[in-house]
């Protein structure tokens, strides 16, 4: 048995484009055990993919908050002790990053990644011991797969697409849903990729005629007050509490479809073959856009820039795709 240990410490997005790549490693050696080194607030979700052993938290983005405190470095010194406890036979760095890189500099085993002309800060690449060309005007999903099988030994050429994790089963919830709903993923990272308010309004009114209820999650302030507004729209809306991410794969899970932003939830939605519509009003998504599972028959599409505006357009486009 082999045991690679994979460098993917965040985004959320950036963690789910990882998936396949693993899918696709045990598939080719089905005795391959992985460890996974995430960012603490994400690690519930390299543990959704069954052939995932041990979720390693890391706390760059605390630390680097507290770097005088003291207790800080004994979380650093301790996360450092208990990473090279283990020999691995491949450290892989999917991030790209000095940060990253130095995190496997850490570890034991040979450290693997992408050369400096395939990276995102090629000073990086300078820490791996083996280094390989991926071209970056490949789509994120591709890069992680081609780079796994570069390390590894094997190729995807004849692979579908594959996150590994549609069938999990999460958590039973005890959060009573209504029987016909869709997921609204209205939060992302920055103001000029959000959809307008009145355009969310439009989507909530017509998905009342067809009896179909909105889910509204939300994980920061401008996110609640924004879904509180929208819980006046019609009395098919509900806002969701604070939920972890287990939680709300749950309940993308028992979605009839989802719609939303460029944001992590979407490719946790694509991961669990919901259909629906990414929209990109500010961005183009062919090198981070939802890809869902190759074998899956419900339909997933990005809309970008001006297909994005007319809210009754993208409207009756989500109901054609989820078929209400």
């Amino acid at each position: 048995m082999r045991k690679i240990l994979i460098i993917k410490t965040s985004s959320l997005g950036d963690i789910i484009h990882m998936l396949p790549a693993i899918t696709d490693a045990i598939h080719y050696h089905p005795r391959l055990t992985f460890d996974w080194v995430v960012e603490e607030g994400f690690a519930e979700a390299p543990a959704w993919h069954p052939a995932i052993k041990n979720v390693i938290p890391v706390a760059i983005r605390r630390w680097r908050k507290h770097l005088l405190n003291t207790t800080t470095w004994q979380e650093i010194g301790a996360f450092r002790q208990y990473l090279q406890a283990t020999q691995y036979d491949a450290v892989i760095d999917a991030q790209g990053l000095l940060k990253s890189a130095l995190l496997a500099w850490m570890a034991q085993g040979k450290r693997c990644g992408y050369d400096r002309n395939s990276i995102r800060e090629p000073i990086a690449s300078l820490l791996y011991q083996r280094t390989f060309s991926v071209s970056r005007q490949r789509h994120a999903i591709t890069r992680n797969r081609l780079l796994l099988a570069h390390a590894l030994d094997y190729t995807i050429e004849s692979l579908p697409l594959n996150y590994g994790v549609a069938k999990t089963h999460y958590l039973h919830l005890a959060l009573p849903l209504p029987k016909r709903y869709i997921v609204a993923l209205h939060g992302t990272s920055r103001i000029d990729k959000e959809w307008p308010e009145g355009c969310w309004r439009t989507l909530i009114q017509t998905l009342a005629q067809h009896g179909i209820h909105i889910l509204l999650p939300w994980g920061n302030q401008r996110e609640r007050e924004r879904a509180g507004r929208l819980l006046q729209t019609g009395t098919n809306v509900q806002v969701l509490p604070r939920s972890s991410l287990s939680d709300l794969a749950a309940i993308l899970q028992g979605a009839i479809g989802v719609i939303g932003m460029d944001t992590g939830l979407m490719h946790i939605a694509a991961a669990l073959d919901k259909p629906g519509l990414a929209l990109y009003p500010a961005t183009e998504p062919e090198l981070t856009g939802i890809l869902g599972n190759s074998n899956s028959h419900n339909r997933l599409e990005n809309l970008s820039g001006t297909e994005t505006q007319d809210a009754a357009a993208v409207t009756r486009r989500l109901l054609e795709l989820i078929g209400g």
